[in-house]
């Protein structure tokens, strides 16, 4: 069996927060999570982003940085790498084998999403990774990546409604369960919240006396440039922002607040490893510009209404508030009817698929929802496969984005590949 084949036998056991398990499987590893120094980061929105800065610039200061980030867009080895390189599907496979045998008279069966959690903690332990960035899953206080007790940071990037389903109906409460990842004495650094958000990290924040770093977003010089400082006690950082969108100017923060966090316990990160890292910095499937049958088009992710808000932002600002080419699928899980809200406007053409592999609203579902959302959309119309739906989004003239699932995208990535 190869990596992806082992994953898909965990697939039905669903998400099931809680630490026990991974607690237990860890233990029969001996416990590689506590042998590597963690930037823990969680949030609703820019997770990734910091995930991609953070990295790129601990790798150009000269460190050995291990990343394990989620979803993944094409292969499952994009979720483990070094130095931005992917693990090898050999060793993947080989890593979650010996996890998979680690479950043996295990009391309860780990999910999909702890099995690759731990294969990421032993592969870094093992390739001696002088420090990894970890992403959350889903939530933070019961997410398979919370168990290091001593994080080098701790960082949340943005809260919004998501997932309410499972981490609370309210910002509050979801921002309770984010607060989770904080340790007792660990720094933490903040984005800009909601207020009752902030109300709720704060509170944890004091509970546990962490020192607490409250990050605004940098200063948008134009022509693609930035420029932070997080006090007048602290250096000035110019740098050339390479991810797109205003919301990169709060990522790139964060990122550089974390790595001034390291540089007051003793890591070695000159300015210039700051600058030419963050310039460095890929992401692929957000805010990307990439081309389909010679046409260009604007790929993005936006799985929730907070992301969707942002993308109709960009795409008005780029595409100077002309109507769009919406080429959208979405999750059933997902706030389909805010993410529709969020993106559409009077004029606007919209072609609907299923996403692939997945659990998805369907086109004519989301169909029937956008034209009470909108009922002045120029055109509203399903296919059943991506590849029809863009063929005919491109023929037209205006701005064509795909968007509405992290999924949808990394097919559209794999088709993009496969075209002659």
């Amino acid at each position: 069996m190869n990596a992806e084949s082992l994953l898909k036998s965990y697939q039905h056991f669903g998400i099931h927060l809680g630490l026990e398990r991974i607690h237990q499987l860890l233990e029969k590893l001996d416990n590689p999570q506590q042998k590597v120094p963690i930037i823990h980061i969680a949030g609703t929105n820019g997770k990734g982003s910091v995930c991609a800065y953070l990295s790129s610039v601990l790798t150009e200061a000269g460190y050995r940085v291990g990343r394990y980030t989620s979803p993944h867009l094409i292969d499952w080895t994009e979720r483990i790498c070094i130095n931005q390189k992917p693990i090898s599907s050999t060793e993947l496979q080989q890593y979650l084998e010996r996890v998979i045998a680690a479950t043996q008279n295990n009391t309860e069966t780990p999910t999909q999403f702890e099995i690759i959690t731990a294969a990421a903690w032993l592969y870094f332990a093992e390739q001696k990774a002088d420090i990894a960035v970890i992403e959350t899953g889903l939530g933070g206080r019961l997410d398979a990546t919370n168990v290091c007790e001593n994080p080098l940071a701790c960082v949340i990037t943005s809260i919004s409604l998501e997932h309410w389903q499972i981490l609370g109906p309210t910002v509050a409460d979801i921002a309770g369960e984010k607060a989770g990842i904080l340790k007792a004495n660990c720094p933490a650094i903040i984005g800009e919240l909601p207020e009752s958000a902030r109300m709720a990290i704060e509170k944890r924040i004091q509970e546990l006396d962490c020192p607490a770093t409250w990050v605004k977003p940098a200063r948008d010089l134009g022509q693609g440039l930035a420029e932070y400082q997080l006090n007048p006690n602290t250096v000035k950082i110019k740098y050339q922002l390479p991810l797109l969108g205003k919301i990169q100017l709060m990522n790139s923060a964060i990122a550089i607040a974390t790595i001034q966090t390291l540089q007051n316990q003793g890591w070695q990160i000159s300015e210039s490893a700051i600058e030419n890292g963050i310039a460095k910095t890929q992401w692929p499937g957000r805010l990307q510009q990439t081309t389909w049958g010679n046409q260009k088009i604007l790929i993005d992710g936006a799985h929730n209404p907070a992301a969707a808000i942002a993308l109709r932002e960009y795409v008005d600002n780029f595409s100077n508030y002309q109507p769009i080419n919406w080429v959208i699928g979405i999750l059933a899980t997902k706030d389909s009817d805010d993410i529709l809200k969020a993106l559409l406007k009077k004029g606007d053409r919209l072609y609907l698929v299923p996403v692939p592999d997945q659990n998805s609203t369907s086109p004519a579902e989301l169909a029937a929802l956008a034209q009470s959302i909108c009922p002045e959309l120029t055109l509203c119309q399903t296919f059943p496969e991506l590849k029809m739906a863009l063929d005919a989004a491109v023929a037209d003239n205006n701005l064509t984005v795909l968007c509405g699932s992290l999924y949808l995208v990394g097919h559209f990535l794999k088709q993009q590949k496969s075209q002659p």
